[in-house]
């Protein structure tokens, strides 16, 4: 068998291996390997090969493996929909207690219910919202 071919199944095993993990070592270490990979179909000795995927896999996992990281892990930049809602004030339009109740969210009237079940919270009082469940907040006294 051919020694890029060889190369080839390397960088294929950890591409599927860094599936599995979601690290980015494993998926540097697979594009070092298809680069070595190319200098073994040109033609390059077996400890030079060794070389290159040395090489392309330090650069690699020390350089660019962190800016990937970084880009991943980003923290999402805005909620939208009822994700939106979770930590804003509410109005207690109708008392709320673990069974029911309404609350006023952005001027928009929701179902609500305590968050805590053995809370009763009398309409005009200010609640957070702690959670949403379908179409009724999870409210919690802000007192």
């Amino acid at each position: 068998m051919d020694l890029w071919l060889i190369w080839l199944i390397v960088a294929a095993v950890l591409a599927v291996a860094e599936i599995f993990t979601l690290t980015a070592a494993l998926g540097m270490l697979s594009v070092a390997a298809v680069v070595t990979a190319g200098s073994a179909a040109v033609g390059l000795p077996m400890p030079f090969q060794f070389v290159v995927f040395a090489a392309v896999a330090t650069v690699t996992v020390l350089f660019v493996r962190p800016i990937a990281l970084r880009h991943v892990l980003q923290p999402q930049a805005a909620r939208f929909g009822v994700d939106a809602l979770v930590g804003k004030a509410a109005y207690v339009v109708s008392e709320v207690t673990g069974l029911g109740g309404r609350v006023r969210i952005d001027g928009d009237e929701w179902t609500a219910r305590a968050y805590d079940e053995t809370l009763v919270i009398p309409a005009g009082k200010t609640v957070d919202v702690m959670e949403i469940n379908g179409a009724t907040a999870l409210v919690y006294p802000r007192d």
